[in-house]
C-alpha cells in the first residue's frame, strides 16, 4: 500500500505503537477514535476520509516485466547482434543476387540464424516463467471480503476497503483481513504457523500484554502477542472482534511482502561471466573480421580489389566464430542438472541458481526436520546402577535395540563440567522460563537442579562393576524393558502412529517417544494396556508437572493382594522429591527395593540436561484397593501430600531428544571434506543445539561453542562479522538474525546458502546466495522465495546438490573446451585458408552453421552432461569471481584450436597440392577440399570431446568408453550425419558445396583425429604431473583471469532491508 497518491507518504509509515502493550481505551485513544468504537465502528464518511489518507487495504506489487521486455533481454547480447548483421547482409544478398546457387545458400544462412537466435531466445524466456512469484503467493493469502462494523450496522465490504480504526468481525474458518487488536474474543484462537512458526492455533485475549523482563515491547514475539490478530492468518476456532491497526504494506505479512519486492536477484557468476566471454569473442571477431577483409581484398586472388565479396568473406569469418549453440547448451547444461537434482528431492526454481551451489562456502541449515529426524525419540535410560542407550534408528522391533552402555552420556558435556545445576538448567531444554519468555513446549520442565559440590562423587553408582541385571555391551530382556517404560506407556493417553511412525498420532511427542521406544523392542502397547487396564488417574498439571494412573496390576508386577500399582511420571526434581526407595537395576519387585540416593539421581538429571536432553522421571508404588474409587480423578495431593511424606519407587530416567538423521553425520563430513563449513540455526536452547552439534559433527575444536540469538542482538556488526566465523551453531535464534547472520557472513566474502520453512523465512531466504525452502514443512512463500527446494526437507540433499551445482561448473567449463576450439578454427581456417593462397575457403558459411549448431548440441551436450568426476568434493569450493576460463583452460583450447586449425587448413593444402587431385577441374577441386576440411573439422571436434570429458584423468583408458552413455551416442549421430552430408548426391554438392571423398580423404581425417586426441592428451598429463608437484593447475590460488578473490566487504555490506527489524518477533521453530 503507497498511501493515496503515487509517491505519497502514508501515515502508517511513521506509526511505530505498541499496541500489544496497550488496553482496549488506549488503543481506541492512540488512533483518535471515539468512545463508541466498538458499538458502532467508523462512520461511513470517516472510513471513506480514512480510505483517502491510507490507502487500500493492499500489498504493493511488483512491476511486471513483460513479453516484449523478456525478448529483449534474451536478445541484448553482442553475439546476436553479429548474427544479426550478418542475417541482414544475408537477406539482401538473397533478394540482390541474381545466381540461383548464391541465392539459395543466402536464404538457407537466414533461417538457420533466425532458427537459432528463435530457439535461444524461447529457451530463455521458458526458464524465467517461474520468476517472480513470491509477492503473488503472498498475495494469495490474504482476505478477499471481511465482515466489519460501520455506522452502527454489520456489514460486508471487500477486504481492500478495510482502513485503520475499522471494527472487523471474525468467525470460524475466516481470514484475518488485516492486522487487529483483538477487543472481544470467544473461545477465538487462530493459525499462525506460517507467520510465527507456532504449529498450534494461538489462543486469543484481550488484555494488555505485559512486556517481560530484559525485553522491549517491540521485542516481543508474535506468538506472544495473543491480543492481537495478523493479517492473512486463520480463525481456527471460536469468534472475536478486533480494531484494525495496520493494513496493506504496513501488516506483518505487508512487511515482508516488501522485503520480497525490494530485494535484487543476484546474477550468478556464469551469467557475468557468459556476457563477459561475448565481448572478448565480439572484440576477436571483429579482430578476425578486419583481417579477413584485408586479406581478402589486398592478398587473396579470388577476391583482391572486390569490396562486395571480401565484406562477404569476412561475414562467413564472423559467422565461423560465433557460438551460436552457446547459450543453448548452457542452458540444457542446467536443466539437465536440474533433472537429475530433482530426482534425488532438490527442486531448483531457477537455473543458473545450480551454479551458485558450487561456490558454496557455508551451508545454513535449521535443526529440526532438516538436520534431525523431526520424531522426540528416547536415546537413552539411566537406572540406580547402568545406563542403557536405545537405537533410534531401527526398523526392526527387537529387544537388541536396548544395549547396556555404561560410557554412554555417563558425563557432563565439556560446556557445563564446572556450572551448577542451576546453570546448567538455564541453558538446556528443561528450563521452565522457555525461551525468551515463551512457554516451553516441554511440559515436565525441571524447577530447580541444586547438585553437589562434587558432580563425580554424586554420579558413581553404588556398585561400578554390578552385572544386574545384564552385563554391560549386553541387551535386556523384552519383559526388563516392558518393566522398566511400563509406566510411560500405561501412564499416558498417547496414540502411537502406524508402525511406531508419526503418521496418526496423537499426544505429546515427548511422551509418545517412550511409546515408540517400547514398541520398537517388540512389546505390544495395546496388549500391555489391556492387561493393566487403568482404574483411576491424576491428570497432568503444568503446575505440579506430573502425571499418575492406577491400574489393575498384571501377574508380572508381583504385586501384594489388595493391591493396586500407581505409576507417576514428572519432571525429574519433583519425582525424586517423592520417592523413598530406588528400584536396583530398574528392577521391579520388593526384593530389589533400596533406599534413594538423591544426589546420584539430581547427577544425572544434570549430566543428561548438559546434553540437551529432555529429561523424565519413571516412578511406581503399590497402593491398597481400598483407597481408590475405581473411575474417579485424584488430586494432586494423592502424589505429593500423602500422609506417609516420600512413597514412590524411582525406576529411571529417560533422556529424550530430537536425533540427528543418520545421513546428515557422513554429509556433514563430506560437506567439510569439501571445505564447506555447516552452520546450525535453531530456536532450542543452546545446550541441545550444541549437542546436536556434536553428534552431527558441527561443533568441534574450531568451533567449540554455541552463540545464542539475544547475545546476537546485543552484539554490533563488526562483532557479528567476527563470530560468524569462529561460531557455527546459533541458538534460540529469530529471523532477523537469520538475516543479520547471511549479511555478516556475505560481508567477510562469504557464499552463504540459507533454509527457512516459515514466511518469516522469506527475506532471509531472498539475502541469501541461495536460498532453500522445506518441500514438505515449508510455507507457499517461503519456497517462491527461494533457489531451491527440498522435497524430503533432508540436509543431506543440500550436499548433494553442492555437489552437483561443482559439476555443473566443471561441465560448462568442458562445453567451452569443446565449443570454443571448434568456433575458433573455423574462422581461422577461412582466414588461414587465403593467406596460404587456397583456391576458396576451405569450408563454407553453410558447413560453418552447421558444425556450430550439430557440435554444440551432440558433442557439447556429451560434456554437460558428464557426472561428476573422482574427487570433485575433496576440492574447496570455487573462489569467488573465478572466471570459467582460466589460464590452463584457456592453455588447452589454444592447443585445441591451433591443432583443429592446422589439421583442417593442413588437409586442405594437401588434396590441393598433390598428384592425386591435378586431374580434377577447380571446382571439383575446391569440392574436396571442403569435403576433407569438413570432415576432419567436425571428427577431430570428436577427439577434442573424448579428451574433454576427463579433467585431469587420462582418456587412454577403457573409463571413456563408461560412465556417459551421451558420449558414444553423439558420436555415432555426427558420424551418421557427416557420412549423410558427404556422399548424399545433391545435398553436398547443391547445399554444402562438397562431394564425396575416396579413401585418401579418410586416412587423413583419421590421421588429424588421432593427432588431436594425442596432443590434448598429452598436454593433461603435463599438467597432472605439475599438480602433483603443487602447482595450482585449477586457479584457485592465483588471480590471473579472475575478477576478484573472497575478500571482507565494507560496513554497506551489513544494511539491512528496510522492515527487517519487525521479523525479531518470533522464534524459530526448534
Amino acid at each position: 500500500m503507497g498511501g493515496k497518491d503515487a509517491g505519497g507518504e502514508n501515515p502508517q509509515m511513521s506509526e511505530n505503537s505498541p499496541w500489544h502493550t496497550m488496553t482496549i481505551e488506549e488503543t481506541i485513544k492512540q488512533m483518535g477514535l471515539k468512545d463508541d468504537l466498538t458499538k458502532n465502528g467508523l462512520s461511513i464518511d470517516e472510513a471513506a476520509s480514512r480510505l483517502a489518507m491510507y490507502g487500500p487495504n493492499a500489498m504493493t506489487e511488483k512491476v511486471k516485466v513483460t513479453l516484449l521486455q523478456r525478448i529483449w533481454h534474451q536478445i541484448n547480447n553482442v553475439l546476436v547482434y553479429v548474427l544479426m548483421v550478418v542475417a541482414v547482409v544475408s537477406l539482401i544478398q538473397a533478394v540482390t543476387t541474381t545466381d540461383p546457387d548464391t541465392r539459395f545458400t543466402a536464404w538457407f544462412q537466414v533461417a538457420l540464424i533466425v532458427s537459432v537466435i528463435t530457439l535461444n531466445t524461447w529457451i530463455g524466456i521458458y526458464q524465467e516463467g517461474n520468476a517472480e512469484k513470491a509477492a503473488d503467493a503472498l498475495k494469495n493469502m490474504l482476505s478477499s471480503e471481511a465482515r466489519v462494523i460501520r455506522g452502527g450496522k454489520e456489514v460486508m465490504i471487500p477486504a481492500g476497503d478495510i482502513v485503520p480504526g475499522e471494527v472487523c468481525l471474525l468467525g470460524l474458518g475466516d481470514k484475518v483481513p488485516a492486522d487487529l487488536r483483538m477487543i472481544s474474543v470467544s473461545n477465538l484462537a487462530t493459525g499462525e504457523a506460517a507467520l510465527t512458526g507456532e504449529s498450534v492455533p494461538i489462543d486469543k485475549v484481550t488484555d494488555a500484554i505485559p512486556v517481560p523482563a530484559g525485553l522491549q515491547a517491540e521485542q516481543v514475539p508474535l506468538g506472544d502477542r495473543k491480543n492481537m490478530g495478523y493479517s492473512a492468518t486463520l480463525v481456527a476456532q471460536g469468534s472475536g472482534i478486533g480494531i484494525a491497526i495496520a493494513t496493506g504494506d504496513f501488516t506483518q505479512i505487508g512487511t515482508i511482502n516488501r522485503l520480497v519486492n525490494n530485494t535484487e536477484t543476484i546474477k550468478t557468476d556464469v551469467l557475468k561471466q557468459i556476457d563477459l566471454v561475448s565481448k572478448y569473442l565480439f572484440i576477436c571477431i571483429i579482430t578476425m573480421c578486419i583481417a579477413t577483409f584485408l586479406t581478402a581484398f589486398f592478398y587473396a586472388e579470388e577476391y583482391k580489389g572486390k569490396v562486395l565479396d571480401s565484406i562477404n568473406i569476412a561475414l562467413v569469418c564472423a559467422v565461423a566464430m560465433v557460438p551460436e549453440g552457446l547459450e543453448a547448451i548452457v542452458t540444457l547444461t542446467y536443466s539437465y542438472a536440474v533433472k537429475v537434482m530433482a530426482s534425488h528431492n532438490a527442486i531448483v526454481r531457477a537455473l543458473p541458481a545450480v551454479e551458485t551451489l558450487g561456490s558454496v562456502t557455508v551451508i545454513c541449515s535449521d535443526k529440526t526436520g532438516t538436520l534431525t529426524q523431526n520424531i522426540m525419540s528416547l536415546t537413552a535410560f539411566v537406572t540406580s546402577n547402568a545406563r542403557y542407550k536405545n537405537n533410534v534408528d531401527a526398523s526392526d522391533r527387537v529387544p537388541v535395540n536396548f544395549v547396556r552402555d555404561d560410557t554412554y552420556l555417563a558425563d557432563r558435556a565439556v560446556q557445563d563440567l564446572k556450572k551448577s545445576g542451576e546453570q546448567i538448567l538455564a541453558d538446556g531444554p528443561n528450563n521452565p522460563a522457555g525461551r525468551r519468555g515463551k512457554d516451553p513446549s516441554f511440559h515436565f520442565t525441571t524447577d530447580s537442579l541444586h547438585t553437589t559440590d562434587k558432580p563425580d562423587e554424586a554420579a558413581k553408582v553404588a556398585s561400578p562393576s554390578d552385572d544386574f541385571p545384564v552385563k554391560n555391551g549386553e541387551s535386556p530382556t523384552r519383559e526388563w524393558v516392558q518393566s522398566a517404560l511400563s509406566c510411560g506407556v500405561l501412564c499416558s493417553k498417547c496414540v502411537l502412529g502406524e508402525g511406531g511412525g508419526r503418521d496418526g498420532e496423537i499426544g505429546n511427542p515427548t511422551e509418545l517417544s517412550i511409546l515408540r521406544a517400547s514398541y520398537f523392542t517388540g512389546i505390544d502397547i495395546e496388549e500391555l494396556k489391556n492387561d493393566c487396564p487403568i482404574v483411576a488417574e491424576v491428570p497432568f498439571s503444568s503446575d505440579y508437572k506430573f502425571m499418575a494412573t492406577i491400574h489393575e496390576p498384571a501377574a508380572s508386577d508381583n504385586a501384594p493382594a489388595g493391591k493396586y500399582i500407581a505409576y507417576v511420571k514428572g519432571a525429574p526434581d519433583r519425582m525424586v522429591k517423592q520417592c523413598k526407595f530406588q528400584a536396583k537395576g530398574g528392577v521391579a519387585g520388593d526384593d530389589n527395593l533400596e533406599e534413594i540416593n538423591e544426589d546420584y539421581w539430581i547427577e544425572q538429571i544434570a549430566i543428561l540436561s548438559s546434553h540437551g536432553l529432555r529429561v523424565l522421571g519413571l516412578c511406581r508404588a503399590f497402593v491398597d484397593k481400598d483407597s481408590i474409587k475405581a473411575g474417579g480423578q485424584l488430586g494432586q495431593e494423592f502424589v505429593n501430600g500423602r500422609p506417609e511424606g516420600k512413597w514412590l519407587t524411582m525406576v529411571g530416567l529417560c533422556a529424550i531428544m530430537d536425533p540427528p538423521r543418520p545421513e546428515c553425520v557422513q554429509a556433514i563430513k563430506e560437506a567439510h571434506g569439501a571445505g564447506v563449513r555447516v552452520a546450525m540455526i535453531t530456536g532450542d536452547h543452546k545446550d541441545t543445539a550444541t549437542a546436536i552439534g556434536l553428534m552431527l559433527g558441527i561443533v568441534d575444536e574450531t568451533y567449540c561453542e554455541a552463540v545464542t540469538g539475544p547475545e546476537l542482538d546485543a552484539m554490533s556488526d563488526d562483532e557479528l562479522r567476527k563470530v560468524v566465523l569462529t561460531h557455527n551453531v546459533f541458538a534460540r535464534a529469530s529471523p532477523q538474525n537469520k538475516i543479520r547472520i547471511v549479511k555478516a557472513l556475505q560481508a567477510e566474502g562469504q557464499v552463504a546458502s540459507m533454509t527457512g520453512d516459515g514466511v518469516n523465512d522469506a527475506p532471509a531466504l531472498k539475502a541469501a546466495n541461495m536460498g532453500v525452502a522445506m518441500g514438505k514443512e515449508g510455507t507457499d512463500v517461503a519456497r517462491e522465495a527461494s533457489e531451491m527446494i527440498l522435497a524430503d526437507d533432508n540436509f543431506a540433499t543440500i550436499v548433494y546438490a553442492v555437489k552437483q551445482g561443482r559439476v555443473v561448473w566443471d561441465n560448462l567449463r568442458k562445453v567451452l573446451l569443446v565449443n570454443t576450439p571448434i568456433n575458433n578454427s573455423q574462422g581461422l581456417s577461412v582466414l588461414l585458408g587465403l593467406l596460404v593462397k587456397l583456391p576458396n575457403t576451405p569450408i563454407t558459411a553453410i558447413q560453418i552453421l552447421y558444425s556450430n549448431f550439430i557440435c554444440a548440441v551432440t558433442l557439447g551436450f556429451v560434456t554437460a552432461i558428464e557426472p561428476a568426476e573422482d574427487g570433485i568434493m575433496a576440492l574447496p569450493p570455487r573462489m569467488v569471481g573465478k572466471r570459467l576460463i582460466g589460464r590452463y583452460l584457456f592453455l588447452r583450447i589454444v592447443i585445441g584450436t591451433c591443432l583443429l586449425t592446422g589439421c583442417v587448413v593442413g588437409s586442405a593444402l594437401i588434396v590441393d597440392n598433390i598428384d592425386r587431385y591435378a586431374d580434377l577441374t577447380l571446382d571439383d577441386r575446391l569440392f574436396v577440399i571442403r569435403a576433407t576440411a569438413f570432415n576432419v573439422l567436425d571428427f577431430g571436434a570428436m577427439s577434442v570431446m573424448m579428451s574433454a570429458r576427463f579433467a585431469y584423468n587420462s582418456s587412454f583408458h577403457p573409463r571413456v568408453f563408461r560412465g556417459n552413455p551421451a558420449a558414444l551416442g553423439s558420436i555415432a549421430i555426427v558420424t551418421v550425419l557427416q557420412l549423410a552430408l558427404t556422399y548424399i548426391p545433391g545435398l553436398n554438392s547443391f547445399v554444402f558445396g562438397m562431394k564425396g571423398m575416396d579413401w585418401f580423404g579418410w586416412v587423413l581425417v583419421i590421421a588429424s583425429m588421432v593427432l588431436v586426441f594425442v596432443v590434448m592428451e598429452t598436454e593433461k598429463a603435463i599438467r597432472r604431473s605439475l599438480k602433483a608437484k603443487g602447482a595450482d593447475t585449477d586457479d584457485r590460488v592465483e588471480p590471473f583471469f579472475t575478477d576478484s578473490v573472497r575478500e571482507p566487504a565494507g560496513p554497506d555490506a551489513m544494511k539491512m532491508p528496510k522492515g527487517a527489524s519487525k521479523l525479531n518477533l518470533q522464534e524459530l521453530a526448534h
